[in-house]
């Protein structure tokens, strides 16, 4: 079987040497995971996987090759005891201990390191500080924490992961949901502008009297209705550090949705990449990409970018950073086209103000917007469209 595993690995792409297959036989010799299916997809996966973009394809191939042993990418397994990286206490570290923890350097060292410990690694472990396992402050594993982590499995706990290794599903956004406060709706009023549009359908009183006055009979005068013309691009982060936030932008998209005409909305995950998405549920197989979106909205578009920037700083500066597939372009060079393209653009972050200082993401990212980025508050609304006003295109 493991033969035909690799036979098949090839088939569809994926590079799998005979070196790579040692590797996996010689991890599972030495009991590096415990011996349920979950814990061999993930230990092959992280072997024969080097590019994320390759992930799908090693999902299908995986489920072909032993299927009825998963019911799904290894999600969900039959008749075994509790997975491997399912984390057994979660280890609590004071201040001064996460402050000890020391960056590994490069990305290219990070995921190398990753590699060599999966080779070298002899078997399960819990705590500690550098083999792959639960809790500790290793830089591989989960429930842990280190500051350029990758993690393997479970559930984030201190959102500061470089690589996540694992499938995720994010929800559609409900532009329907009923706003707990209209305060956001006249926040967003102040950028709407009125200008008349299409044929002339309504009553113009004053130049009716006018006209009537100087005539001498009735002279019936008729105008355009007026429209809100601002038109507004509106680009929303979902997933992962969002989801505490899914509320509140919940309440802001609606608002935006009842009160321009002229809205456009694309999803994205953590920064602007070459592909944005409109549903969450076809974001691997519905992709737009961005260059079409610069292409075709008018430089006239207002933007808005919804997000908390919290991320690792590789998403934004480095070529391949991103946590779901490889980006040849950095983040940051996307963000940059987008405010070269749009001048009247804004970032709207609902993390309080207070702590963006300590997420190095997040200060990048303010920079990249040339500083307008403002808190998801009233407050913060009302400024972030005084500086939409105020900037012309």
């Amino acid at each position: 079987m493991f033969f035909n595993f690799v036979d098949e690995l090839r088939a569809a792409g994926i590079p799998a040497s005979f070196k790579e297959h040692l590797v996996l036989l010689e991890a599972l010799d030495r009991n590096v995971i415990e011996q349920t299916p979950e814990a061999f997809y993930y230990l092959s996966r992280t072997t024969f996987v080097k590019d994320e973009g390759l992930l799908d394809r090693f999902d299908q191939v995986f489920q072909k090759v032993f299927r009825g042993v998963f019911t799904e990418y290894g999600q969900q397994p039959v008749d075994i005891p509790e997975e491997w990286l399912k984390a057994i206490a979660e280890k609590y570290l004071s201040p001064e201990e996460m402050e000890k923890i020391k960056s590994l350097g490069s990305w290219d060292e990070i995921m190398e390191t990753l590699k060599k410990r999966l080779e070298e690694q002899q078997g399960r472990h819990q705590g500690g500080n550098k083999w792959i396992g639960t809790g500790g402050t290793s830089p591989f594993g989960n429930s842990g924490y280190n500051p350029e982590g990758v993690r393997i499995g479970g559930e984030s706990r201190h959102k500061r992961a470089v690589k996540v290794w694992e499938k995720r599903e994010f929800q559609n956004l409900d532009n329907t949901r009923e706003l707990g406060t209209r305060n956001i709706k006249v926040a967003l009023r102040r950028l709407r502008r009125f200008a008349r549009e299409g044929a002339a359908e309504e009553l113009d009183l004053d130049a009716t009297i006018r006209g009537t006055a100087k005539q001498g009979w009735l002279d019936i005068r008729m105008r355009p209705e007026r429209h809100n013309a601002v038109k507004v691009l509106l680009f929303l982060d979902v997933g992962g550090s969002m989801d505490p936030h899914v509320k509140i932008v919940e309440e802001l998209f609606s608002a935006a949705t009842g009160e321009f005409k002229n809205l456009e909305f694309f999803y994205f995950h953590n920064c602007l990449y070459e592909g944005v998405w409109k549903d969450n549920r076809r974001r691997f197989s519905e992709r737009t990409p961005t260059w079409d979106v610069l292409h075709k909205f008018g430089h006239d578009y207002k933007v808005i970018f919804v997000g908390d920037a919290a991320m690792s700083p590789y998403e934004v500066t480095y070529p391949g950073g991103s946590v779901e597939h490889y980006n040849e372009e950095a983040g940051a060079v996307w963000l940059e086209r987008v405010t070269n393209t749009y001048p009247a653009t804004v970032w709207l972050n609902p993390v309080p103000e207070r702590q963006w200082q300590y997420t190095h993401s997040t200060r990048v990212v303010r920079d990249l917007m040339g500083g307008s980025m403002y808190p998801l508050t009233l407050d913060g609304l009302e400024d972030a469209m005084r500086e939409l006003t105020r900037k012309k295109h």
